[in-house]
């Protein structure tokens, strides 16, 4: 249980060219090979899980946050005319830091080659749309290095804002939600 009283789940999401499907498991075997790109670790550092590490860290995210006051909500950007996985959006929520209601901070990866179309933006616009529809949550933040221009252009189109604020030599990006 969160501090609202219950646990955010993620919701099948859907826009003009995208189905947002929950993470499950399963889905470890066809984002493998659309996350395995070594540059989509350029600005976040690490490398490419093989697929027996993904499908742990699945297993992990889908288990859910140890912590009773955080949900873990995670989403696989599938492409409705094909049907091909593109890449994941996802959403931490939990309690904010000194002021009321849920904080959701938000984040995604789009396989290259499906980067440039849109895609990246068109999920963050339902993921922020979706989240300002729960009433508990007040803020939807995001970071992002600052030399990232494509993920800063993601934020804007969702609505985000670059703040001063840094963490770990990235640029804290927030929405507050009028409630």
């Amino acid at each position: 249980m969160n501090r609202a009283g219950h646990t955010v789940e993620a919701e099948p999401l859907t826009t003009a060219r995208l189905t947002l499907e929950p993470l499950r498991v399963a889905h470890a075997e066809e984002l493998a090979p659309v996350l395995a790109d070594p540059e989509l670790h350029t600005f976040i550092g690490g490398a490419p899980d093989d697929l027996a590490t993904l499908r742990a860290r699945y297993a992990r995210m889908v288990a859910g946050s140890p912590d009773p006051r955080v949900s873990w909500c995670n989403w696989v950007i599938r492409v409705s005319a094909d049907g091909r996985p593109a890449g994941t959006v996802q959403a931490t929520v939990g309690p904010r830091e000194a002021a009321d209601g849920l904080a959701a901070e938000i984040a995604w990866v789009v396989g290259a080659p499906w980067q440039g179309r849109g895609i990246a933006s068109e999920a963050a616009r339902a993921l922020v749309a979706w989240l300002r529809g729960l009433p508990e949550v007040t803020c939807v933040l995001a970071h992002i290095h600052p030399d990232h221009g494509a993920s800063a252009a993601v934020a804007r189109a969702a609505g985000l804002a670059p703040t001063e604020e840094w963490h770990d030599g990235e640029v804290k990006w927030l929405l507050t939600c009028d409630r």
